[in-house]
């Protein structure tokens, strides 16, 4: 299997995939309204975000409300931070950071 980078018009995944057709399956299968923008086979068995470039300092843990929020939402950034907002009474700043921090941490 490879890993293959999945990006369409709202979402980039990675996934691991017997070809490029079986990655695109999988990306219809679990975001059907997306359109495709492009796939790209990974030169690597990994997939590296840095902290650091997104800004973030120190040692970061998932949360589970904003991974559950995120899952709600279907990858969909901003319902998940309205709906992160709503379960927690967080602001909008809180909810955005701890939406996106979770979603650099591979969710």
């Amino acid at each position: 299997m490879a890993l293959f980078e999945v990006e369409t018009n709202a979402h980039i995944m990675i996934s691991w995939a017997e070809s490029k057709e079986d990655a695109e399956r999988l990306a219809r299968e679990h975001y059907p309204e997306d359109e495709i923008v492009r796939i790209t086979k990974r030169p690597r068995d990994l997939w590296v975000i840095s902290k650091r470039l997104l800004g973030l300092e120190g040692p970061a843990a998932p949360c589970d409300i904003a991974r559950e929020c995120l899952a709600r939402a279907k990858g969909d950034k901003l319902h998940a931070i309205r709906l992160y907002m709503r379960d927690t009474g967080a602001d909008l700043q809180e909810a955005q950071r701890v939406v996106e921090t979770n979603m650099s941490l591979g969710w």
